[in-house]
C-alpha cells in the first residue's frame, strides 16, 4: 500500500460572530427586557440578536411575528426551547439573513413559518436550527432555507438550501418560478426522516438526496440539463401506493441525469409492483447496487447494474434501523466506503454521509454539529477545513 502525506490547513477553524446588539425578551419584561418578541423586533436593527427566555411550565408567547430585518433568535436558557404560538412571516429582501434557533411552536395549532414573497436583486437566507415546528413554507423565488436538527410536525416545503437531520411528516423541494438570483450551491437533503416521502418539484438546481429514511422518492421536476443523486437511502413503506418507491416523472422538455444507487428498500406491493419507474423519455436514469425485499422490477428506460431483489432485510420505522443482507451490498468502489472503511452498506448508514453523522447518541439535548461537508475521498493535495461558531 502506498502511503501519502497530507497537509491539513485549518483555515478559520473557529470564528466568533459579532452581533450589533443583544435584545432580551422575558416574561413580563423582567429586568427591563421586552415582554413580547414583536416589541423586540420593532426595536432591533439589522444584525442584532434577540435572546428569548423560555417561560416556566411550558407557557407560550402568544403572538404572530413579522420579521423584516436580518436578525438572530436564540434561547436564553441552554438546551431549552422557547414557545411562540403564532404564525411567523419573513419578509424577503436581497441579502437578508434570518437565523432562528430553539423555537417551538407548541404541540397544537398548525402554525406556519413562511416567507411572504420573493426577493429581488439577491437572495433571502433563512436558517432554522434545533426547532420544533408545524409547517415551513419557504419555497418562494430567490430564497435559501437551511434547516437542521428540527422537528416539522406537518409539511416542510422549500425551494433551495441544505436540509439535514430533521424529522418531518413530508419534505418537498418546490419552486413556483425560476430564480432570478441563482444560488451557487445545489440542494442537499441528508440524514432526514420523512414519514410521507421526499419529493423534488423544483426547477432551478441539481439535487442530492443522501442517507434519508423515508417512504419513497418522487421527482417531478429539476434543473433541465442538470443532475440528481438518490444515494444510500432507506425506503420503507407498509401501505400500497400509487407510485413506485423511486418514481421519476418530469415535464417532457426537461433533460438530465439521475443516479439511484446504494439504496435499501421494502414496500407493500399493490397495483404498483415496480421498484423504480422512469416515466419520462428525456431524463436518463441509472440504477445500481440497490437492494429490495421485493422482486426487482423496473418500468421505463433505466440503465441497470448490480441491483438485487428478494433480499432478506429487516426494517424498523420506529427506531429507524435496518439489518440483514444490506450489509456490504453497496458499490464496492473506495469512494463509497463506509466510515469504518468497509464496503458500502446499502441504506442510510452507508457511505461517508452516514446517518451516524446526523443522529448521534442523545447528549441530554445539547447542541449537535449537523452541517458537514465530507469529501468522498482524498488522494493528494491539501485538505482545507473551515468552521464557525458563536457563544452568547
Amino acid at each position: 500500500m502506498t502511503k501519502k502525506l497530507f497537509t491539513i490547513a485549518l483555515t478559520g477553524l473557529i470564528s466568533t460572530t459579532a452581533f450589533a446588539a443583544d435584545l432580551y425578551v422575558r416574561n413580563g419584561g423582567v429586568g427591563g427586557a421586552y415582554s413580547t418578541v414583536s416589541a423586540a423586533i420593532t426595536a432591533a436593527s439589522n444584525g442584532d440578536r434577540i435572546i428569548i427566555q423560555p417561560k416556566t411550565n411550558g407557557t407560550a408567547y402568544v403572538e404572530n411575528l413579522t420579521i423584516n430585518k436580518s436578525l438572530t433568535f436564540v434561547s436564553e436558557t441552554n438546551y431549552n426551547k422557547y414557545i411562540i404560538q403564532g404564525n411567523i412571516t419573513i419578509s424577503p429582501a436581497a441579502g437578508r439573513v434570518i437565523t432562528i434557533s430553539s423555537l417551538s411552536s407548541g404541540t397544537t395549532g398548525g402554525y406556519i413559518v413562511e416567507a411572504s414573497g420573493s426577493a429581488t436583486g439577491g437572495r433571502t437566507t433563512i436558517n432554522l436550527l434545533n426547532c420544533d415546528l408545524h409547517n415551513v413554507f419557504t419555497y418562494q423565488v430567490n430564497t435559501t432555507t437551511n434547516i437542521s436538527g428540527s422537528k416539522i410536525r406537518e409539511r416542510l416545503i422549500f425551494s433551495h438550501g441544505r436540509c439535514t437531520s430533521n424529522k418531518a411528516n413530508y419534505i418537498n423541494l418546490y419552486s413556483q418560478a425560476p430564480d432570478t438570483s441563482l444560488a451557487n450551491s445545489d440542494i442537499e437533503v441528508y440524514g432526514n426522516i420523512s414519514e410521507s416521502g421526499i419529493s423534488n418539484a423544483q426547477l432551478n438546481y441539481n439535487f442530492r438526496f443522501y442517507n434519508n429514511f423515508c417512504t419513497g422518492f418522487i421527482v417531478s421536476n429539476f434543473k433541465s440539463g442538470g443532475s440528481g443523486e438518490i444515494i444510500n437511502n432507506t425506503v420503507y413503506s407498509t401501505n400500497p401506493g400509487d407510485f413506485a418507491p423511486f418514481y421519476i416523472s418530469v415535464n417532457g422538455s426537461v433533460t438530465g441525469n439521475i443516479n439511484i444507487m446504494n439504496n435499501a428498500a421494502s414496500f407493500a406491493a399493490g397495483p404498483i409492483t415496480a421498484c423504480i419507474n422512469n416515466a419520462t423519455n428525456t431524463v436518463s436514469v441509472a440504477a445500481s447496487y440497490n437492494v429490495f425485499t421485493n422482486p426487482f422490477v423496473t418500468q421505463g428506460d433505466i440503465t441497470q447494474s448490480n441491483n438485487s431483489g428478494q433480499v432478506n432485510m429487516n426494517f424498523d420505522n420506529t427506531a429507524y434501523t435496518i439489518a440483514g443482507m444490506n450489509a456490504n451490498a453497496g458499490n464496492p468502489a473506495t469512494s463509497y466506503t463506509d466510515l469504518d472503511l468497509t464496503r458500502n452498506d446499502a441504506g442510510h448508514y452507508g457511505g461517508s454521509n452516514s446517518w451516524a453523522n446526523y443522529w448521534p447518541t442523545d447528549a441530554g439535548g445539547k447542541p449537535q454539529v449537523n452541517y458537514l461537508l465530507t469529501p468522498r475521498s482524498i488522494s493528494s493535495g491539501t485538505l482545507n477545513i473551515t468552521g464557525s461558531g458563536f457563544s452568547k
